[in-house]
């Protein structure tokens, strides 16, 4: 299927330059993972109408498409991903001022992080506790994204996306059925495009306090001088994942190069050359462990794709 994917893309007319078209590429690449195997065709996305037109392609050929943004939250398999995998690179940014409340229409690609600072220099409040979330604002969307009491549905005003057919719909916030993290986007086939937020005007150097505040504390808690998908479990509805795992006795439990963090027991971390098999493994094994000791059923909080060998 590989070699028919880029004689059809190679013999359309996808305007698309070659440097952004990737074949058979390792998705270890492309996750904060590190992890995954290879996409049989890889493709940069920058546009929004280029997005509509690979999308047209797709169906007319029957080619199974897989979308990512950062690759943040995500645990790719070791056989890789079949059809084509977009990476959304789409990032403009505007904003709409309404006294002292201000809109900001941010594209999907946009990244958390170089968002924070846009609206650092803006003087924009409302973000900070969102400030160190890696990731795009479209999958912040997508799993409804917190940390430190703040989430996504606590700023968001609408949300733009398109089916896979390319028809373009806009959700208000209602629609979104934004919940601890999900949203409509977890159930339904629709890839989000914009986000429309909801900020203040507030003073920069009380802004910038509170993103250092955050951005320290991450730090101080989170493994993040390891490759890892984030939190690895969410929490549950009477109890906190990470505790029962620590009471379990797991802290620094590994399988292969896939350890549960020393730091935090709440990630998974790739020591150096953790597969997704070795990942997978060691969150069976969690599981039963927790469910054994407590009769807690624990969740992924991480979204796999792809396929096994």
């Amino acid at each position: 299927m590989l070699l028919d994917i880029q004689k059809m893309i190679e013999q359309s007319d996808l305007k698309i330059e070659k440097e952004r078209i990737l074949f058979n590429e390792p998705m270890k690449k492309h996750t904060t993972f590190k992890i995954g195997g290879p996409a049989q065709c890889l493709i940069k996305v920058i546009s929004i109408s280029e997005l509509k037109e690979i999308l047209k392609f797709a169906k007319k050929n029957n080619i199974k498409i897989t979308i990512i943004a950062n690759g943040s939250n995500l645990l790719v398999l070791d056989g890789g991903i079949e059809g084509i995998t977009l990476e959304i690179k789409f990032e403009k940014c505007e904003q709409i001022e309404n006294g002292s409340n201000i809109q900001v229409i941010a594209e999907a690609g946009c990244k958390i992080g170089k968002l924070a600072q846009i609206f650092l220099q803006n003087e924009l409040s409302g973000f900070e506790e969102l400030s160190g979330i890696p990731g795009t604002i479209g999958g912040a969307i997508k799993m409804n994204a917190g940390a430190y009491g703040k989430e996504m549905k606590d700023i968001v005003e609408e949300v733009t996306a398109i089916d896979y057919d390319g028809n373009e719909r806009t959700f208000n916030k209602e629609e979104l059925k934004l919940d601890y993290r999900t949203s409509i986007f977890k159930t339904e086939k629709y890839i989000i495009t914009k986000v429309k937020m909801n900020l203040t005007k507030g003073k920069k150097e009380e802004i910038k306090n509170k993103m250092t505040h955050y951005l320290n504390s991450r730090k101080e808690k989170q493994p993040i001088e390891y490759p890892s998908a984030g939190s690895t479990f969410k929490r549950g509805n009477d109890f906190i994942t990470a505790k029962l795992i620590d009471e379990a006795g797991l802290k620094g439990y590994s399988i292969g190069d896939a350890m549960v963090s020393t730091k935090h027991s709440g990630f998974i971390i790739n020591k150096g050359n953790a597969t997704a098999k070795d990942v997978i493994e060691l969150v069976n094994y969690i599981k039963d462990e927790i469910y054994k000791k407590f009769g807690k059923k624990i969740e992924l909080e991480v979204e796999i794709v792809g396929e096994d060998y």
